[in-house]
């Protein structure tokens, strides 16, 4: 294999706009598509300076720099269109984290890869809103952490309190938030506000193993740890009234909650469990890729589908996982401000994932195909008045929910027509680490964090110190960069700002 210097490297990489680069075929062996992928100014240095160091080495701690994962993406068998790499890019396994990519249904060669979706599946943001202001929540702020807190249980062992047994389980895989809703733990508009409705119909619950099953069944209705957490926050900015009023949010200052969590155990497990078959089926149909973590199976193939089901058993898991947290939320405010979370309007605005493979109809150069679209570390966009988002977001577009880092910003956005023609309706999902886990707890002081948190004025509840350093705001790039790259590249555009003012996290 021949090492190229980093001017080589550069010859490949192309300026395109002012927030898009592409990359050109030759880049990694055996590309059939370009790459693209979006930067500003901020986050430029941080893509260009990763190459640089894996010139200099063979890759990073294991990982390839984020472009190279980009263009061995595009190496894949019945890639379409390109290669997307969005602003909260970094290195993932196989795909980086916020790299998508689509594949032709109706390409026999077409694959299907874990890598590309994560391995926590479903992965995904859901936001609450109130008719609480923050002036009703400042006096009870640190006693409405806490009880959330004590509601939802998080951290990397925690255990449900849903009641379940293995036959609920059986049926919460294949039902997804309708089994939430028939337990009662949900209302039923709150399945109008998430994707796919809270349940994606091909799942099969036979093509999980019995070991995915056993890490998932104490698993359900629990946040888990990493850089998961459930947030209470406040509107800070609104730049799209219009868009904002059909959500609910009508004035800065509104309070909302914000719940990011995935499918736990569960979805890892999953993921494992297919990598290890699909290694298998790439000897027997003689798969080659330019990386092995990009395992990966033919999707008519049975490995392909059974993946495509048990993932989807995965996600409908991560659904009622939300669906349950959500009925926690609401329990925990109702408990606190002593009404009911109908009286405080407690209603989802809405649900997206952010790891996932879905089957969908996009127009690649005037035809309309039939594709599999792998999101990785990004997230759902589409336009006003397209079939698959809800009635309420017709005109506006589907609501993007963006979360940040530890005590910094979130944000809604919505999606637009060009996200559509350009990355297959997907746009950022959250910051994007800058350091890795091991860099930010050998850099940073827990202690000093904490201390920040207290300056902010933001309310923090954790269960494990160590993953406070992890999840630093200094681990991860520029939040605010990301959005206004994908707002200014034209797919999605700024909605609504909110900053935390409390965090529970594991």
């Amino acid at each position: 294999m021949v090492i190229r210097t980093y001017d080589q490297e550069l010859e490949y990489i192309e300026r395109l706009t002012d927030y898009s680069f592409r990359i050109k075929k030759g880049f990694q062996p055996n590309m059939k598509v370009e790459g693209v992928f979006y930067v500003n100014k901020h986050l430029e240095p941080l893509m260009f300076e990763e190459l640089r160091n894996s010139c200099r080495s063979d890759g990073i701690g294991g990982f390839l720099p984020g472009m190279k994962q980009i263009a061995n993406v595009a190496a894949l068998d019945g890639i379409v269109g390109k290669s997307v790499g969005l602003p909260d890019i970094h290195s993932g396994y196989g795909f980086a984290i916020g790299n998508m990519a689509a594949f032709d249904m109706n390409n026999p060669l077409s694959i299907v890869s874990p890598g590309g979706v994560g391995f926590d599946i479903n992965c995904g943001v859901r936001l609450l809103r109130t008719n609480l202001m923050e002036k009703d929540v400042k006096p009870v702020q640190e006693q409405l952490a806490q009880s959330l807190f004590d509601h939802i249980p998080v951290g990397v062992g925690s255990k449900g309190i849903i009641p379940m047994n293995a036959r609920d389980l059986e049926e919460a895989l294949e039902m997804g938030m309708d089994w939430s809703l028939r337990e009662g733990y949900v209302w039923a508009e709150d399945k109008e506000h998430c994707e796919e409705y809270g349940r994606m119909l091909n799942a099969d619950p036979s093509k999980v193993s019995l070991r995915a099953k056993k890490r998932g069944l104490p698993q359900l209705g629990t946040l888990g740890a990493g850089n998961h957490y459930a947030e209470i926050q406040v509107v800070d900015e609104i730049y799209d009234k219009w868009a904002a009023s059909k959500m609910g949010i009508e004035e800065t200052g509104q309070v909302c909650i914000m719940i990011h969590s995935g499918s736990r155990g569960f979805g890892h497990q999953v993921a494992t469990d297919a990598l290890v078959e699909m290694e298998k089926a790439m000897k027997r149909d003689k798969i080659e890729t330019n990386d092995r973590q990009l395992a990966c199976a033919r999707i008519q193939s049975p490995e392909g589908q059974n993946y495509l089901k048990a993932m989807a058993a995965a996600a409908n898991f991560a659904w009622v996982n939300r669906s349950s947290m959500t009925f926690l939320t609401r329990q925990a405010f109702a408990k606190q401000f002593n009404t009911t979370p109908d009286d405080l309007d407690m209603h989802v605005i809405y649900d997206v994932s952010h790891n996932i493979a879905k089957i969908e109809n996009h127009v690649i150069d005037g035809k309309e195909m039939k594709l599999l679209v792998h999101r990785k570390g990004s997230t759902r966009a589409f336009p006003p008045h397209h079939p698959l988002i809800p009635v309420d977001y017709q005109l506006t577009g589907q609501p993007v929910l963006v979360g940040g880092t530890m005590g910094t910003c979130s944000y809604i956005l919505t999606g637009t027509e060009k996200a559509l023609s350009e990355t297959f309706g997907s746009t950022c999902h959250g910051a994007g680490r800058a350091l890795s886990r091991a860099k930010s707890r050998r850099n940073i002081d827990y202690m000093d964090i904490l201390e920040q948190m207290k300056t902010k004025d933001i309310a923090i509840r954790v269960a494990s110190p160590k993953l406070v350093m992890e999840e630093a705001p200094e681990s991860y790039k520029n939040v605010t960069d990301v959005v206004d790259t994908c707002h200014k590249a034209g797919i999605s555009k700024n909605c609504v700002k909110l900053r935390p003012i409390a965090v529970i996290k594991g």
